[in-house]
């Protein structure tokens, strides 16, 4: 069964945090509230349901929360923030470079990015954030 991996584990929460955030997006946006501002609160409520359920099911980490709180939103922002933007920018120019044009690019660009991300997230969510004491590195 795939929740009986770290890795099958993180994979569903990921699923589920991605419709938090779509969903609510969507409620909020066609209750009037505007684009940034259910943006903020839809990718908010995500990462907030990420954090708790990947802490204690995905990793099943005992560490407190307080401790884990801060790299794993430093992992996520990063991933968020500097990684996703590298990733669609360098497959939309590569795809440019090989004569492809339009939305596809970008299209191409961010599920390669959502896929860097995942194991970005995986990797440093495993070996660092939710890492348990006294485990080698």
């Amino acid at each position: 069964m795939v929740t009986g991996s770290r890795a099958g584990r993180f994979a569903l929460v990921g699923v589920v945090n991605t419709l938090i955030d779509l969903v609510l997006f969507t409620v909020l946006t066609a209750a009037g509230l505007g684009v940034l501002a259910a943006n903020t609160v839809s990718t908010t409520s995500g990462m907030t349901f990420s954090f708790f359920v990947n802490r204690a099911w995905s990793f099943r980490s005992e560490r407190p929360a307080r401790e884990t709180v801060v790299p794993f939103l430093a992992v996520t922002l990063v991933g968020l923030w500097v990684l996703h933007p590298l990733v669609i920018f360098g497959t939309a120019a590569v795809g440019r470079h090989l004569g492809h044009e339009g939305d596809e690019v970008l299209w191409l660009g961010k599920v390669a990015a959502i896929a860097v991300g995942l194991v970005w997230n995986f990797t440093w969510y495993d070996r660092v954030v939710f890492r348990q004491r006294g485990a080698e590195s």
